[in-house]
């Protein structure tokens, strides 16, 4: 089978499509035959040589896919079957035509949903469902600071928050991101090049801040975050895309807030954990992808690169261009 692969750590440049062993599906797991992958910041860092995946997975990159199921290995349950439509949040290997998964860990395409909308799902939505409800506790009436609010992550928090009836406020770079997060549900957003995002945010919650931060950014925001933080915040952290050294006293002002940092990583989850997530996302969320489910949720799909492209792709994140996900479609 043809996989996304790079030899060595390193740029854009290194990467191309490598004919490589199709996998076999072990005790449990389930074959997929992948038709669309979605590109990730982990993946970037990985080709980079800086975030190797979790022991005993695929090198190959790729966070997610979404696809068919083609094979069943021993002992799998029932409950999927062949050619169903699936998708998965996965460890790696996603950007090639075949990736193994445990059965537990996949999940239904919503019906009228392509493969490239629905490969637009697994790592972002369920990285803001399980921020904002298992590690946040997002409440109804709360207001939720969101970060990179036109990323992948950000577009599903902003409407995960609207979900669960709280108020969404996001930053971003650039006005024409700020009028997609506005279109996707956003209460407020504050462009964090040329505006102070604390003071904005402080106004318009007319000085009480927000209840909850999700911050992929890190350590160049730590001041402003805690100064818009309300008391007894939570301020979560599951990015450090500026570093995470930090220079101050941040554990001053956290207690002088009571508030608490979290921190999350779901890549690096056991699979009973992440199984977990996913069940509770499958009930509560995936209805409201169906056309006649009221709200409804929409994946924001930026652009489609084929595998023989994905230099591009990874060209296009690292340089900030994509509002929502770059999709990567896998060749027959």
């Amino acid at each position: 089978m043809f996989a996304a692969y790079f030899d060595c750590p390193g740029g854009p440049e290194n990467l191309y499509m490598k004919e490589v062993m199709k996998p076999n599906p072990g005790e449990g797991e389930v074959l997929v035959k992948v038709s669309a992958s979605a590109l990730n910041r982990a993946d970037l860092l990985q080709r980079r040589g800086k975030y190797p995946p979790p022991k005993g997975a695929s090198d190959i990159l790729g966070l997610e896919a979404a696809g068919s199921v083609a094979g069943l290995g021993p002992g799998c349950s029932g409950r999927w079957r062949i050619s169903d439509a699936v998708m998965a949040l996965l460890p790696g290997g996603g950007q090639a035509q075949f990736v193994t998964v445990p059965e537990g860990l996949l999940m239904p395409i919503p019906k009228d949903m392509t493969f490239i909308q629905a490969a637009a799902i697994p790592e972002a939505w369920l990285t803001a469902f399980q921020l904002l409800h298992f590690v946040g506790k997002v409440q109804e009436g709360e207001k939720v600071l969101i970060h990179a609010g036109a990323s992948g992550v950000g577009m599903a928090a902003i409407q995960l928050v609207r979900l669960a009836k709280a108020i969404p406020i996001v930053t971003a770079g650039t006005q024409e991101k700020l009028e997609a997060t506005a279109n996707a549900g956003a209460a407020a957003g504050f462009n964090y090049k040329n505006e102070d995002f604390s003071e904005k945010v402080l106004e318009f919650t007319q000085g009480s801040g927000v209840d909850i931060i999700l911050d992929c950014v890190g350590a160049s925001y730590w001041e402003k975050n805690l100064n818009c933080l309300s008391t007894d915040g939570r301020w979560i952290i599951y990015g450090l895309l500026s570093g995470g050294e930090v220079h101050g006293d941040l554990l001053a002002r956290l207690i002088s807030k009571r508030a608490s940092i979290h921190t999350s990583l779901l890549r690096s989850r056991d699979k009973e954990a992440s199984s977990g997530y996913q069940q509770a996302f499958t009930e509560e969320v995936l209805p409201h992808f169906s056309g006649e489910a009221s709200p409804r949720l929409q994946p924001l799909v930026d652009s489609v690169y084929p595998l023989h492209a994905i230099a591009e792709a990874h060209r296009a994140m690292e340089e900030n261009r994509n509002i929502g996900k770059i999709v990567i479609e896998i060749p027959v």
